[in-house]
């Protein structure tokens, strides 16, 4: 019996990828091969880059609660060990937009945990 092919699944697994290829600079956007390639790599950067977005924001977060800190003549170990002693729960998003757009509400915070 002769093998069957299913062109039209074959067909539409490679037009999805090329519509993810859509935009890429060269033969990445139109050769099959090395658009495949460009796009399965494109999804693992894709995959690992939003775990690491995460790392950075709270890096961010963190260097932005410790300049609001030092503001107020603490540093951020400190301040975070003060938070966690006098039960405030407050998240550091949330401490960190503080810090960055009310100066006035994170001063209170921090004249709370220094009583």
């Amino acid at each position: 019996m002769p093998r069957s092919q299913n062109n039209v699944a074959s067909r539409a697994r490679r037009k999805r990828i090329m519509g993810m290829a859509k935009g890429y600079f060269g033969r990445r956007k139109n050769v099959w091969t090395v658009a495949k390639n460009a796009v399965e790599k494109g999804l693992q950067y894709q995959y690992r880059d939003r775990r690491n977005k995460k790392r950075t924001f709270r890096a961010l977060w963190i260097t932005r609660i410790n300049a609001g800190a030092r503001l107020h003549g603490m540093s951020y170990s400190a301040f975070m060990g003060k938070l966690h002693k006098h039960d405030v729960q407050l998240n550091r998003k949330a401490l960190a937009d503080l810090a960055m757009n009310h100066p006035e509400a994170f001063k209170a915070v921090v004249n709370k945990v220094n009583k």
